[in-house]
């Protein structure tokens, strides 16, 4: 059977062009290497090339959701960690405020004593003791402060729970809050002037679900609704090359804000 011809020796390629076709070939894969694959796999571009093209910012966003993913594979098996007591913020606003009140009402209340003291001993001619009984007790009525009235008065919109945390460049922070299905909490969190990436999301038995991300954003106001029982929250990111404060401030139906990565 004919298939072709075989080719002369003059027709077959030299060593020199076989080495030169060899080197042409090393150096352009080297080429793509460099200014494609690098920057749209990894966010690496030593060359800037990637950068113009748009390649650099597509491998930062590969090597970003990469590394959240592994975060939330891992915060899926490991034990979980509460929040350290001397990471959270002391009171909620308005402690201060309802120590005051305390404290004036102790104050009014001496004062009030020594009053009736004082009455006592500098009574009136001629008034009865059954009179002035009455009267003192008259008085301690009208100057009494009802116990309740502090805790009346206490902020409504106080937060229950604030936390900060550093974060240097390329390090992550994982916050949760324990919450039953259904269940309601409002969050407010801020990079105090710089820009953070986030993840929102939650899992528990079995379930995972993602609420929202976002890219070099400053801080966020919302609620989370508890799509199942579990740990709903956030994972947070510094991509900038200076240490970033984050405060989380929360309130709402929760039973715990705790740290899992």
């Amino acid at each position: 059977m004919y298939n072709t011809d075989l080719p002369t020796r003059a027709e077959l390629p030299s060593s020199a062009r076989l080495w030169r076709s060899t080197i042409i070939a090393f150096v352009a894969a080297i080429a793509i290497l460099i200014t494609i694959v690098l920057p749209s796999e990894y966010g690496i571009d030593p060359t800037r090339i990637g950068r113009i093209l748009g390649l650099t910012e597509m491998g930062a966003i590969k090597m970003q959701l990469s590394a959240e993913a592994e975060a939330d594979r891992r915060s899926a098996t490991q034990a979980r960690v509460p929040v350290p007591d001397t990471q959270a913020v002391p009171a909620p606003q308005g402690g201060n405020a309802e120590i005051e009140m305390r404290l004036s009402a102790i104050e009014q209340r001496i004062d009030e004593i020594a009053l009736l003291l004082y009455s006592g001993v500098q009574a009136p001619v001629g008034q009865s003791a059954p009179e002035q009984q009455a009267e003192q007790t008259q008085e301690q009525s009208a100057l009494a402060v009802p116990a309740s009235r502090p805790e009346e008065t206490a902020p409504v919109n106080a937060w229950a729970d604030e936390v900060s945390f550093t974060l240097q460049p390329g390090e992550g922070i994982e916050l949760k809050l324990v919450m039953q299905e259904g269940a309601v909490a409002e969050f407010e969190w801020t990079a105090n002037g710089a820009v953070l990436n986030y993840d929102t999301h939650g899992d528990g038995g079995g379930n995972k679900i993602s609420y929202e991300k976002g890219r070099g954003v400053a801080e966020q106001t919302g609620s989370i609704t508890a799509a199942f029982a579990g740990n709903h929250g956030w994972f947070w990111r510094n991509r900038t090359d200076q240490p970033v404060t984050l405060t989380l401030r929360t309130r709402g139906d929760y039973s715990e804000l705790k740290r899992t990565v």
